[in-house]
């Protein structure tokens, strides 16, 4: 093989564009370690396409460098949250569904199994349950749908068979 022939023939220019093969990577790092020219070559082309990266490089408008900063900012300050507090048995603090305070939930009573919820909520938990049906539902239907459509196909496979067979 002439090696300029194979630097010629455009495996460089792949290889620095990243679109070369593993297969093509393997070849030219070992031809760049038994032949200089290769070397050359190579690193001769990676600073003509770094020259060419310069020239066409577009400046970004002034203020971007400051707006890029304040978003990677605001993506690293994470405000701190209070920690939940619950009502202590006997205590007037916590949550209060009258006036809508936040600031606590109200756990009525720590022997109890049930907690209070706001009322909207308990309509997104209808909602869920329902959707959870219907989509139950939906995956029996289409389950025995796939399992009817496997049977038909075994067995028109099965009378192909037979017909091929004759």
């Amino acid at each position: 093989m002439d090696i300029q022939e194979y630097i010629e023939s455009g495996i460089l220019e792949t290889y620095v564009l990243g679109a070369a093969s593993e297969a093509e990577t393997r070849e030219l790092l070992y031809f760049k370690e038994k032949y200089p020219q290769v070397q050359i070559a190579l690193q001769e082309l990676e600073s003509d396409m770094e020259l060419i990266a310069e020239q066409m490089a577009v400046t970004p408008p002034p203020g971007t460098w400051g707006r890029i900063e304040a978003s990677i900012n605001e993506l690293v300050t994470v405000p701190e949250y209070e920690p939940l507090r619950l009502k202590e048995p006997g205590s007037k603090n916590g949550y209060d569904f009258k006036t809508g305070n936040r600031d606590y939930i109200e756990v009525a009573d720590v022997q109890s199994t049930h907690m209070t919820i706001h009322k909207s909520w308990k309509w997104v938990f209808a909602a869920v349950f329902v959707l959870g049906k219907i989509f139950l539902a939906c995956a029996i239907y289409f389950y025995l749908e796939n399992r009817q459509a496997q049977e038909q196909i075994q067995e028109l496979k099965t009378e192909l068979r037979q017909n091929h067979l004759r």
